[in-house]
């Protein structure tokens, strides 16, 4: 089998201490890998990024904000539950993208949770007193998802309460289980522009954009654009067939609007280069040009990127430094290769670059892809 099709190829060790704890501060001080013609490479810090684009480029990022999607509760029994909102889903022909009170989540114990189990969050009501006060809300399992191995949950709020109000008080920012620093700021975990509230995760290469960093880019002709794609399951669900073709991509909400299309096209014509940032933007663009070129777009994406990927919108990329067997890594891998790939990522363990969701960063430039037309 084809090397790049099997999940074992894309393992790496990473030394424990290179897992970021903490983002560093200010944001636009973390390290950047330049990956160039050839592989070459240079080492600077986030801040240059201005040096390495040019006027004329579009950078596009991901608007998304995470959601306060962590919640403790427990069973009318007592015994402790914990929940990770998803996604929210249909609910009275809405569509699934409004913020409904149904949701998909995962839950722990899983087991334990079937359909028809209450849970309560707050302390739950006396049996003879079903009132429900602000801080104590109740949500029923509806139905188990096979895709997930997540739970349907309905849940019930005082009359007048909104469940986003509810959950930006009660809710707690959802860390990476890697992440265990206790001095770990959650506020940290947004990016600067994050304007669109939906993402379980954030799209950890933006994190590194301060308002300054943004204001000199535009300062330099180098334009911006937004697409919003809401971080869930489908980034961090690991991969876990052999055979990485089989790989089923869990979808996950998208929107490309017409003014981010219509800056793409205006900057391919006049021969500026679009730079994603991230692997949520990629998943967004190249999900909005299946059909051959890049159209407004709204709706689930389900798109899983691996090397022999034909790209059609997406010249660049901006990334930070991914988990092994990772999606994200693979991605990545279909930009560059993945030998190519992680032999950058041993060199930059050996550099002490900062890896995952706080890590350092790194720039793959338009001329380090693949199958980039190079001077003969």
């Amino acid at each position: 089998m084809n090397r790049d099709r099997v999940l074992a190829a894309y393992d790496y060790i990473l030394p424990t201490e290179r897992i970021a704890q903490t983002p560093t501060v200010p944001r636009d001080t973390a390290r950047l890998l330049v990956v160039k013609e050839n592989l070459q490479q240079a080492h600077g810090i986030f801040r240059d990024l201005p040096n390495w684009l040019r006027s004329g480029d579009l950078l596009v990022l991901n608007n998304t904000r995470v959601l306060p999607a962590r919640l403790h509760g427990c069973k009318s029994s007592g015994m402790p539950v914990e929940v990770l909102l998803l996604e929210p889903q249909p609910e009275d022909g809405a569509p699934n993208h409004d913020f409904s009170h149904r949701w998909l989540a995962l839950v722990k114990p899983g087991r334990r949770l079937k359909p028809g189990t209450q849970i309560w969050f707050g302390q739950p009501p006396d049996k003879s007193d079903s009132s429900l006060d602000s801080s104590t809300v109740s949500a029923n399992v509806l139905a188990t998802d096979s895709a997930t191995s997540g739970r349907i949950l309905q849940f019930n709020l005082p009359s007048g309460q909104s469940l986003q109000d509810w959950l930006e008080t009660y809710g707690q920012m959802p860390l990476p289980p890697y992440i265990t620093n206790p001095d770990s700021d959650p506020a940290q975990y947004q990016t600067v522009y994050a304007d669109r509230l939906g993402a379980v995760a954030a799209p950890t290469a933006g994190l590194h954009f301060t308002p300054e960093l943004l204001q000199t880019l535009q300062g330099k002709g180098i334009q911006q654009a937004f697409v919003t794609l809401h971080v869930g399951v489908g980034t961090f669900r690991p991969v876990e067939a052999e055979d990485i073709t089989v790989h089923q991509m869990h979808s996950e909400w998208a929107e490309v609007p017409l003014e981010t299309v219509e800056l793409i096209r205006k900057t391919k014509a006049a021969g500026g280069r679009v730079i994603a940032v991230g692997t949520t933007a990629v998943r967004a663009l190249e999900g909005a040009a299946q059909t051959g070129a890049i159209q407004p777009f709204q709706g689930k994406v389900d798109l899983f990127i691996y090397p022999g990927y034909e790209w059609r919108v997406v010249d660049g990329l901006i990334t930070n430094f991914h988990l092994p067997k990772s999606s994200l890594l693979m991605l990545v891998s279909g930009l560059i290769g993945r030998s190519r790939l992680l032999d950058l990522y041993e060199q930059a363990i050996a550099a002490d670059y900062r890896f995952y969701s706080f890590g350092d960063a790194m720039l793959i430039l338009p001329e380090a892809k693949i199958g980039f037309p190079t001077a003969s």
